[in-house]
């Protein structure tokens, strides 16, 4: 089960690199220190460093809800090598997602995305036969009074309904009436991006829920159906796209590896213009912009 908490859901990587190379390189090293010295007590931190040659960095690691602080740890200290490994030693920022926590850095001033950005999706098979959609609706909708009502402790709320398993985790400093909006917005987009799928995770910025159907009940210690550490970062966290500039990043798919149950039928990769040129990478496709 916690090989499960280290399986990659995506990764996102910066365009362009850090000035410095080796300085640039030990401020990144320094964040993720800072990261993994606090993944054993907190379930989410910020840090931040800057090099000799005077860039600022930001960084944070956020863990999920339910998560024990030896499991975090062992998240947060897999998660960090993972920048250079799957982004490049100096890039301007880089964020990767696990099932079981994220973690992301960024030199400071790098544009930002809105909270409620999709930046990934999977969904599983459909058919989840007669009133599935209804059941669903009922769990993602009791995520909201869960969330409103103080009972997800640091943003964080699971629950079933009928054997639909749902789970909710906002960014560790969102506000409870923002955390509650990001929810409501990735519930809208969970009904329509997954249509009928009989499980689904979807990662805004600063949330993310997670739901699978279990027709012969919600088996005992499953939570919510997978999915990863929450949204994006606050202030000095990471947004890796959304301003279409020379320094906008591509959130792209680098691997998705879900629990047993979920099928993965669709991969979602957040698409950012990059000059004239839309990149989807895992599918190993580009699409050109008209």
């Amino acid at each position: 089960m916690a090989a499960d908490l280290y399986s990659l859901i995506y990764k996102g990587c910066a365009n362009g690199n850090l000035g410095g190379g080796a300085v640039a390189q030990q401020a990144i090293a320094a964040v993720a220190s800072a990261l993994i010295a606090q993944s054993s007590t907190s379930k989410f931190y910020k840090a931040s460093a800057t090099s000799m040659a005077g860039q600022a960095l930001s960084g944070l690691f956020q863990c999920r809800g339910d998560l024990s602080p030896s499991d975090c740890a062992a998240c947060v200290s897999r998660l960090t090598p993972m920048w250079g490994s799957l982004c490049g030693a100096s890039v301007a920022a880089a964020r990767v997602q696990l099932t079981g926590c994220y973690a992301l850095y960024q030199v400071t001033g790098f544009p930002q995305v809105a909270g409620t950005q999709l930046l990934f999706k999977t969904c599983g098979s459909a058919g989840g036969g007669s009133g599935f959609e209804e059941k669903r609706g009922s769990a993602l909708s009791s995520l909201q009074t869960g969330l409103s009502s103080g009972g997800g402790g640091a943003g964080f709320y699971a629950t079933s309904y009928e054997s639909v398993n749902a789970m909710a985790q906002c960014e560790g400093d969102l506000s409870a009436g923002d955390c509650n909006e990001c929810v409501a917005q990735a519930v809208q987009k969970a009904e329509v991006e997954c249509g009928g799928a009989a499980s689904g995770q979807l990662y805004l910025d600063k949330c993310y829920i997670s739901y699978s159907y279990y027709p012969n009940g919600v088996p005992r210690g499953t939570c919510g159906g997978g999915g990863g550490g929450g949204g994006g970062g606050g202030e000095g966290g990471g947004h890796l796209g959304g301003q279409q500039s020379g320094k906008t990043v591509a959130i792209v798919v680098g691997g998705v590896a879900g629990l047993g149950f979920l099928v993965i039928c669709l991969l979602f990769a957040r698409l950012v213009k990059v000059g004239d040129e839309l990149i989807i990478e895992g599918t190993k496709e580009k699409l050109w912009l008209d």
